[in-house]
């Protein structure tokens, strides 16, 4: 049972908070300050949240689970994991969570944080309880979860987010959210797995996806042109690796059959590593660290 609730937390997933860190070089260039340990104590009680809202949408999505052919793998679907054990876990990964981030909101002297990571169980809540059945409002709220952890970010270094870094993170986070229901379509499901998946076609999926990825692009473009913490010259360094990261997701979701999981690609691809590991590279220099 140790095994299955270590499973149930989902420690992996936790790659998806690298959104948290994305903020933080441009604003700490900007002027921003940066303390160690309060935005770590933010981190970390953002992931045991993550656990604890994982844990959660895995007992209400139990008996759809069993009907997936992976998913009927999960702790609580295969009945490694009792219900109410993982009832508790939940409570006791949220309360330690929100402990957390109430030690980084009491260093930072703002409440800020705290009022993200709420706001951040409430929309899982109601994604998982009801929304998760609705066409286009799940897709909605998964994609909030990414601008929540970017705006977590901004919180934590106590700095104001651009306009353009939001536009960019919630067209690239409906990016993913379109394209993990596109890879449910093929996949086979149907709405006796999730009930919104009556409200989408592929047709739909693939024309959301290729307005998500354009929006994307170009205001991330728009973004390293109008910034100015970036230096003269090199304000499309990093243009050309998150082009590259996008078509290349789009790649392995139409020829791979990938999609349905990020965090299953951010491990298993080589060239999606690279790519991220190229793009850090590009705008540390871009914004004059090196």
């Amino acid at each position: 049972m140790l095994a299955g609730l270590f499973r149930l937390a989902r420690p992996a997933d936790w790659i998806k908070n690298v959104f948290v860190l994305v903020p933080v070089p441009f604003a700490i260039v900007a002027g921003a300050e940066f303390r160690l340990a309060p935005f770590a104590l933010g981190l970390l009680a953002f992931c045991l949240v993550n656990s604890a809202v994982y844990t959660l949408n895995d007992l209400c999505d139990a008996e759809a689970d069993r009907l997936h052919p992976k998913k009927r793998q999960r702790p609580i679907a295969s009945g490694q994991v009792p219900g109410s054990v993982a009832l508790i876990q939940a409570g006791v990964l949220l309360l330690a969570g929100m402990a957390l981030c109430s030690a980084a909101c009491a260093a930072l002297g703002r409440i800020d944080a705290a009022w993200l990571l709420l706001v951040y169980v409430a929309v899982n809540l109601a994604y998982s309880l009801r929304a998760k059945h609705l066409a286009l409002l799940d897709v909605f709220l998964l994609s909030s979860g990414f601008v929540i952890r970017v705006l977590l970010g901004c919180a934590l270094v106590e700095a104001v987010p651009s306009a353009w870094l939001l536009l960019c993170t919630s067209s690239l986070a409906f990016f993913l959210g379109f394209t993990k229901r596109r890879a449910d379509l093929l996949a086979g499901l149907d709405a006796n797995h999730r009930g919104s998946l009556r409200g989408y076609s592929q047709a739909f999926l693939d024309q959301a996806i290729t307005i998500c990825a354009g929006i994307a692009l170009v205001s991330y473009a728009l973004y390293s042109i109008d910034s100015k913490v970036l230096v003269p010259g090199r304000e499309m360094a990093s243009m050309p690796f998150v082009a590259y990261g996008i078509f290349n997701y789009l790649r392995l979701a139409n020829i791979a059959n990938g999609g349905d999981s990020p965090v299953e690609i951010a491990y298993s691809s080589r060239s999606s590593q690279v790519c991220a590991v190229a793009w850090i590279v590009a705008v540390t220099w871009s914004l004059g660290i090196w």
